[in-house]
């Protein structure tokens, strides 16, 4: 997954969980390694059952060829079976240099010996010169020495002619019909070595027998199942089925047998290595019985090769590759030509509506209030623009990665915002820069420092007595660069190392904008700049103790600058005379603390200047917002609900009434008489539970905050909210909407009543985190799966009020990822973390269907799994930065298509068709949503595509009406809420920046 700045907050990472991980994953791989080891002992058991059909055929062939060409017994009688079985397994023959005389009989009574050969001799020069002895006449040819080859053309009368291009091939298996493809395949797995090729003396022919000589050697006594061996067009036929047919007519058609090398060893021998072999073959099938998932995958494995031998079966399918392993898919009964379909980018569109979180967690002074009476605040890549009375958002939408920072210019228009550096679509790092835009129409005005700073941008100000000429900048490199910008002109005028400590805020002095203040750790810096050149004080703490962070500053009416730190003071500085006993003769004036201010328990996050004079601090741990005079007297206090958790930034609205942003992402509204309420409120931890309900417009989410959320997407609030004891991953409704069920962490799982939000039910299926919850569509049944690879099945009756264990599906050999209901709620299709797709009989009692063939046809109540048929395409794009996978066509089709190179499988974490089933919206890894056209089954399919997420993107739905589609980012903590615009719909009135969604 994408790795973000979240990722250096999270320090609740458990060390022996990645090494549990690491594991599971070694496990995992381990156990693909056996399977393909048992697949080639089962390819290997098959590979001996025909080579015992075709020996049972030898005995046959014999006494064809006596019977074509009696001449040929002499020689026949003359041969021992005992060099057949040595060239067969292996046993070494003689040398090249051993020769042979050869006899050949013919009509006329005479002899002619041969010529001696080497054994090594090309098979089609040794048919010639059979045939030039027979074609001379010279008569009879007497045998001296050991036969060393026996050919088919050496039985043929005189008048039988070889047609060209019979030539056999040597090959180390015998008596096998072996294609061009497969020997290809021996070849790239590491070939036949040139000691091999010598003891190999079997010989294939690179096509099967034809039909009419196989009969008429069998008389009639071939099985059903040895027919399957031979291709269509060799079935037979009423033309070469008769009597009179020719049974070595093949050949004169250029048809190429299976000869047998014969030599003088014992039969008993022979039938002992045949007896051998048999017990190896036992053994091989006895394995494959003892586990029905390899027996399965062996026949699939027999099926393909059958299929490369020229039976082409009319289940069409699919495989696709991640990580090595083949994921079969079959073609629907409705796709006639796979080829020629298809992929649009789909009609929808998706508009940018609502954005739900706040991000308060991190970032400070992020939180500004315009005289348009909207609040300015970020979260994401996205800047709200939310108007509190009208409760409406407008969204800026330009940057390209995380937003970090923000400030209003004095003219309070203009808005200057930074980001946290990012990813391109193709993975490689994008320079941070600093947009400068109108806030009222959400144009980018300028770009600043593209190219400039280190890792983002961390904080920004804009100076004030100049109306804003300039900017000053402090970036996240390890040296923190201080920089300063003109904003007329887009130049840098100065810039300079500030130290390699936190640095939380920089700010101009309002009366001199050469003077530039920045606070962090253990520091406040003083720094003027003249000429293009920086000059530092550091303040002076003196008599008082040194805190260990300055959180914030602001400046007093009187130009003094105020801080508060984390001992939970305000700090005042001021200039003094040089303590000239102390730093010596020549000290300039020093900048130290002239009073120290107790305000808070805790640390002081945020200072906020009342337009009045006054001044509001906000405390940490004491949760206090307090009022001071202009001289730093206490006026009033008042505290936030601890559900809200810290103060982080203050912005006043109008001298009584402030928004108040919180460490736990919400913003409140309220004055210290009425006390405050949240008008915005997000997560505050990863999240990746996301459920909207079946009739209405609400939705569901939970995350690794323990909170579990309902919201309503017509009013844009949250309705209500609950703590979990452990955090909820995953959720479901009931179809009747009155329930909801959350799954845990734990693998314990809960039922909600959706009005009361009470605890109605609970379970626990294992001990490991669940995965997934899905209700059957008729709401009789919950499928509940685990990270213990179990898929749970409840019974559920009393409106989804009372669960009973009905039974567990086990095959999967990984946690599951994701499960669909069948329409009819009779089956389940399941993806598992080793990107297996597996079907369930749940009717049948949670039986696994082994033939994976017979679900191409079933509909799916819904479409949540990310491998299948009908969403093969969502992940095949490279340029938008999803998972990258291999595919391959069998049985006639073709494809190609290259998923992103490395990709471990998991690049894609979600997909939800919609209910209209016309689109399906995808979530990955690289902070993208994207909207396909559905089905999507080819690679390359194009899309378009959407940015706003911050992280990885963890799920998508659709809500009841397919109106809106929800997107939930991980570590961004940010729930985006888009409106599908369908062709004939007109756009609404929530605006965005503009920016077109990207096709790809």
């Amino acid at each position: 997954m994408q790795e973000t700045e979240y990722t250096r907050y999270d320090v609740s990472a458990d060390g022996s969980g990645e090494f549990t991980d690491r594991a599971c994953v070694m496990e995992t791989r381990l156990q693909a390694h056996e399977d393909e080891i048992t697949l080639l002992k089962s390819s290997l058991a098959d590979a001996l059952r025909r080579i015992h059909l075709h020996e049972q055929l030898l005995p046959v062939l014999k006494q064809q060829l006596i019977a074509v060409n009696p001449a040929a017994a002499r020689i026949i009688n003359q041969v021992s079976c005992h060099d057949t079985c040595s060239s067969i397994y292996g046993v070494r023959q003689p040398h090249a240099s051993q020769s042979a005389q050869i006899v050949v009989s013919s009509t006329n009574g005479h002899t002619v010996p041969a010529e001696p050969r080497p054994a090594t001799v090309d098979r089609s020069s040794q048919t010639e010169a059979i045939k030039t002895g027979l074609d001379g006449g010279q008569g009879r040819v007497s045998l001296s020495g050991r036969v060393q080859s026996l050919h088919l053309e050496d039985a043929l009368l005189p008048h039988v002619s070889v047609a060209e291009g019979t030539r056999a091939k040597l090959n180390r298996v015998p008596g096998m019909e072996v294609d061009e493809e497969d020997m290809e395949d021996d070849e790239e797995e590491g070939g036949v070595g040139e000691q091999d090729k010598e003891l190999s003396w079997i010989s294939t022919v690179e096509e099967p027998i034809q039909a009419t000589t196989i009969i008429s050697l069998q008389d009639g006594r071939r099985s059903p199942e040895d027919a399957d061996f031979l291709p269509a067009s060799s079935r037979p036929s009423d033309q070469n089925s008769g009597p009179s047919s020719s049974p070595l007519s093949p050949i004169q058609e250029g048809r190429k047998q299976p000869l047998v090398r014969t030599n003088s060893e014992k039969l008993a021998n022979r039938k002992r290595q045949v007896r051998h072999l048999d017990k190896k073959a036992a053994s091989s099938a006895n394995l494959l019985n003892r586990s029905p998932s390899l027996e399965n995958r062996a026949r699939e494995l027999i099926a393909s090769a059958g299929s490369r031998r020229g039976t082409y079966s009319q289940e069409q399918s699919i495989k696709m590759f991640i990580r090595g392993r083949p994921i079969t898919m079959y073609i629907p009964s409705n796709i006639q030509n796979y080829e020629e379909l298809k992929m649009e980018p789909p009609s929808e569109r998706l508009e940018l509506d609502w954005v739900y979180g706040y991000r308060g967690r991190d970032c400070r002074a992020n939180l500004y209030f315009l005289p348009t009476g909207e609040a300015v605040y970020f979260t994401a890549c996205v800047i709200v623009l939310y108007h509190i009375n009208k409760r409406t958002q407008r969204h800026y939408r330009k940057h390209t990665d995380c937003v970090r920072c923000l400030t209003l210019h004095p003219d309070k228009v203009r808005i200057a915002s930074g980001q946290t550096a990012g990813v391109d679509k193709d993975g490689k790092p994008l320079q941070p820069c600093i947009h400068i835009w109108d806030s009222a129409t959400l144009v980018t005005l300028q770009q600043i420092g593209l190219g400039t700073f280190q890792r983002g941008v961390g904080s920004v100000a804009f100076s004030t007595m100049d109306s804003g000429v300039f900017l000053c900048v402090i970036d996240d490199s390890n040296e923190h660069m201080l920089s300063v910008w003109d904003c007329t002109k887009g130049t840098k005028q100065a810039e300079i190392k500030t130290t390699n400590e936190a640095v939380f805020a920089v700010e101009f002095h309002p009366g001199d904008s050469s003077n530039i203040i920045t606070c962090g750790k253990s520091h406040v810096y003083f720094w003027n700049l003249n000429a293009g050149q920086f000059t530092k004080k550091q303040g002076i703490f003196g008599k008082y103790k040194k805190p260990k962070f300055i959180q914030c500053f602001v400046f007093s009416l009187t130009g003094e600058v105020l801080t508060g730190d984390s001992e939970g003071n305000i700090l005042t500085w001021g200039k003094s005379a040089a303590d000239i006993k102390t730093l010596g003769k020549g000290a300039k004036e020093t900048l130290q603390i002239m009073r120290q201010t107790r305000a808070h328990e805790g640390s002081v996050f945020t200072l906020c200047n009342l337009q009045g004079g006054g001044l509001l601090s906000g405390g940490s741990r004491d949760r206090k917002i307090i009022r001071w005079s202009a001289d730093l007297a206490p006026e009033r206090e008042c505290e936030i609900p601890e559900k809200f958790g810290a103060v982080r930034t203050i912005a006043d609205m109008d001298g009584e009434e402030v928004l108040v942003g919180t460490t736990r992402n919400a913003i409140l509204r309220g004055t210290f008489s009425d006390g405050f309420v949240a008008i915005v409120q997000g997560h505050v931890d990863e999240m990746w539970g996301l459920a909207t309900h079946p009739s209405i417009n609400v939705f569901l989410s939970c995350g690794h905050d323990r909170q579990v959320c309902v919201w309503n997407t017509e009013e844009h609030k949250l309705d209500w909210s609950i703590t979990l004891e452990e955090y909820g991953l995953c959720a479901d409704f009931c179809p009747n909407g009155s329930v909801v069920s959350v799954g845990l962490n734990t693998g314990r799982w809960v039922a909600l009543d959706l009005l009361t939000t009470e605890v109605i039910s609970e379970s626990v299926d294992g001990n490991e985190q669940l995965s997934v919850m899905r209700y059957s569509p008729d709401g009789s049944c919950l499928a509940v799966g685990s990270h213990d690879n179990f898929i749970y099945i409840y019974n559920v009756t009393e409106s989804g009020r009372r669960y009973t264990r009905f039974g567990r599906c086990n095959g999967h050999s990984s946690f599951i990822t994701h499960l669909d209901w069948s329409k009819d709620g009779r089956y389940i299709m399941s993806n598992s973390g080793d990107y297996e797709i597996l079907y369930w009989d749940i009717a049948a009692g949670c039986k696994l269907l082994r033939n994976r063939f017979e679900s191409k046809d079933r509909e799916w109540a819904s479409y949540t799994c990310v491998l299948g048929f009908h969403v093969m395409g969502e992940g095949s794009n490279r340029r938008n930065g999803i998972a990258v996978n291999v595919w391959k066509v069998t049985a006639g089709c073709s494809a190609a298509g290259v998923w992103l190179e490395g990709s471990d499988g998991t690049d894609i974490n979600a997909l939800c068709r919609s209910h209209s089933e016309r689109v399906v919206a995808v979530a990955d890894d690289f902070c993208k949503v994207h909207l396909f056209q559905y089905p999507c089954p080819k690679p390359k399919a194009p899309s378009h595509r959407y940015e706003g997420h911050g992280s990885h993107v963890t799920n998508v739905r659709f809500t009841h009406s397919d109106s809106h589609l929800l997107s939930m980012g991980g570590k961004d903590t940010c729930i985006l809420q888009w409106r599908v615009i369908r062709p004939t719909s007109t756009s609404s009135t929530a605006a965005s920046s503009p920016e077109p969604a990207s096709s790809s």
